[in-house]
């Protein structure tokens, strides 16, 4: 019943709902890439060099005759597959330190938010460009970098939510009744800590999608010829006063996609939180 509720609230919300669209029909497009691709992204042919949109080629050709579209396809394979492993290495990472420091405060706790402290100190793009610069660029690296960058968050949500937690009733008598630590943290109070999770990963898709583009533009991020959103747009960069697709095309897909999960970040926000709910 209350999944049922939950489900209705959230498709009742229309922020959430138009964020829930974009994001479906993304994913279907990067899933299906192999199926509806009209040609290889990567087949290379000189004879078609930079065609504009037509109906043989939707979204034009590149300057080495391939299409845009194709290459648009697989590009978004790689973003949502960026996007959703970078923010499940950082939750991992961020539920962790965050589940122990708010269980255990103290010492532990102190230890653990000044650690968090120092790695928001360095801005986390230029972090990441630090470490790409020491690592062979590639999809994987890119993953994990941005993973393993963009954990702090997370770590103080999930803090400030067992702090919270901490003096519930029912943690209380969970204590009372001898549940062990490891019990008491992952059975009781991580289910009940993860309503502002879900929406920090929601955005936080949206936000390695960007940090991939940016990347990959900047050519240190997917290599071609694998295409990218990113590298696209490097292409288009160089041909821009005569070939406006490869600029549009990818600039609009980043643009719909970050606004999707954006938007449905914020409609879970509204849903999910009670606060808000009582507005």
């Amino acid at each position: 019943m209350a999944n049922h509720t939950l489900t209705s609230k959230l498709l009742s919300n229309k922020l959430a709902l138009s964020g829930l669209i974009i994001v479906l029909i993304m994913a279907t497009f990067a899933i299906l890439a192999p199926t509806i691709a009209p040609f290889d992204p990567n087949d290379i042919d000189y004879t078609r060099m930079l065609l504009p949109p037509s109906a043989e080629h939707f979204m034009g050709t590149d300057d080495r005759g391939r299409d845009v579209f194709s290459r648009m396809l697989y590009g978004a394979q790689i973003s949502l597959l960026v996007g959703f492993v970078a923010v499940g290495i950082s939750s991992a990472i961020g539920i962790f330190f965050g589940a122990i420091a708010g269980f255990y405060g103290g010492k532990t706790d102190a230890i653990v938010m000044r650690f968090v402290d120092v790695m928001l100190a360095f801005p986390s793009f230029f972090l990441i460009l630090a470490v790409i610069a020491f690592l062979e660029p590639s999809i994987y690296n890119i993953m994990i970098v941005i993973g393993l960058t963009s954990w702090m968050g997370v770590t103080r949500l999930i803090r400030a939510e067992f702090l919270r937690l901490r003096n519930q009733e029912f943690i209380m008598a969970a204590e009372t009744q001898g549940v062990s630590t490891t019990r008491m943290i992952w059975r009781y109070m991580l289910p009940n800590a993860m309503s502002p999770i879900w929406v920090n990963i929601t955005l936080g898709i949206a936000a390695a999608i960007l940090v991939e583009s940016g990347l990959s533009f900047l050519g240190i991020g997917v290599q071609p010829p694998n295409a990218s959103w990113g590298n696209i747009l490097t292409d288009g960069k160089a041909n821009i006063e005569i070939a406006w697709w490869l600029s549009f095309f990818p600039g609009f897909a980043i643009l719909l996609t970050v606004l999707g999960y954006n938007l449905l970040g914020e409609g879970l926000r509204d849903v999910l939180d009670p606060r808000l709910s009582k507005k």
